[in-house]
């Protein structure tokens, strides 16, 4: 399958982070309660090693939460190394449109390539908020190769919406998700509404753990055959929605394939694999909360985590 450049989403300028501003004076941490998953068996990176977080890169993510008034969940893997940096990694937070690198892959599992060229019919009805390459489509319709890049490369939430409706919807993906190894992932609306997420809150989750475990397998592992996992690989690599995000702590040079997500609650999220020249990719899940539910999201906080991350495996 080879990748095609939409000029539906080349013409489409969006600023996603809108509304996801930094706070100037953040208000004073509190302390924050574990969101503990409710599964007994998480996904984890194959082989993975025991923990090596080193204590002083555990309380820099720790002072972050302090600097930022937020809760915040890391999982790293260096896949040269099997070292890890851990933080917060199995408790619970609301995946928002990170789900949909977990949606297409399960699309690009069920299909074969000549599947993806087939046009998917929808109308204005279909159409729900934040679609900016559905929406004028909408009547006319769009392949299925094109509703994965507007979902991947844009965040469009109808296009999310309609990769659901090819795997029977949250029970369906969460099916596959159940396939892939990853046990805590819970599925349980479409869009927008599984974004809307409060502490406590198991609906539409995950932990950095299990995000991490699946980015791994589909992008570098052998979930996907070769040509489905290549042309999900290059669909992230163009994500035009994280540079404020896991690609801004990152030296210049490096490449990324990344997706994002935003939530309620000042919910920040990004998932990725970080090539660095010459050397083997790191695989990063950052989930994040802010503590006051008025507060919005700041991507400087995934930024400065994955920064941290980077000079912890730089060592």
């Amino acid at each position: 399958m080879r990748l095609t450049t939409l000029p539906a989403l080349a013409a489409v300028t969006v600023v996603v982070l809108a509304g996801c501003g930094s706070d100037d004076d953040p208000a004073p941490a509190a302390t924050i309660p574990a969101e503990t998953s409710t599964s007994t068996s998480t996904s984890a990176p194959a082989e993975t090693p025991s923990p090596t977080t080193d204590p002083a890169v555990a309380a820099a993510l720790a002072a972050l939460e302090t600097d930022y008034a937020a809760r915040l969940g890391v999982y790293a893997v260096d896949t040269g190394t099997g070292e890890t940096v851990e933080h917060r990694p199995d408790e619970r937070f609301a995946f928002a449109s990170t789900h949909k690198m977990l949606s297409a892959a399960a699309v690009l599992q069920a299909t074969e390539p000549a599947d993806l060229a087939e046009v998917i019919a929808f109308d204005a009805a279909d159409v729900v908020g934040f679609s900016p390459v559905t929406e004028p489509a909408a009547g006319t319709g769009l392949t299925l190769q094109q509703i994965i890049e507007a979902a991947i490369t844009v965040s469009d939430n109808t296009a999310a919406n309609l990769l659901f409706e090819q795997v029977g919807g949250p029970d369906g993906l969460e099916a596959v998700v159940r396939d892939f190894g990853d046990e805590a992932t819970s599925f349980d609306r479409i869009e927008p509404d599984l974004s809307d997420w409060v502490p406590g809150e198991t609906r539409d989750t995950t932990t950095p753990r299990a995000m991490a475990a699946n980015v791994e397998g589909l992008l570098l592992g052998d979930l996907l055959a070769e040509e489905d996992r290549t042309l999900l690989h290059d669909t992230m690599r163009a994500n035009t929605t994280g540079d404020e995000l896991i690609r801004a702590g990152v030296p210049d040079g490096w490449v990324v394939a990344d997706k994002t997500g935003s939530a309620s609650h000042g919910g920040r999220n990004d998932i990725a694999v970080l090539e660095p020249p010459g050397a083997a990719p790191i695989v990063l899940a950052v989930y994040s909360n802010r503590l006051d539910p008025e507060a919005e999201s700041d991507p400087a906080l995934i930024a400065a985590a994955a920064a941290i991350v980077v000079d912890e495996f730089a060592g």
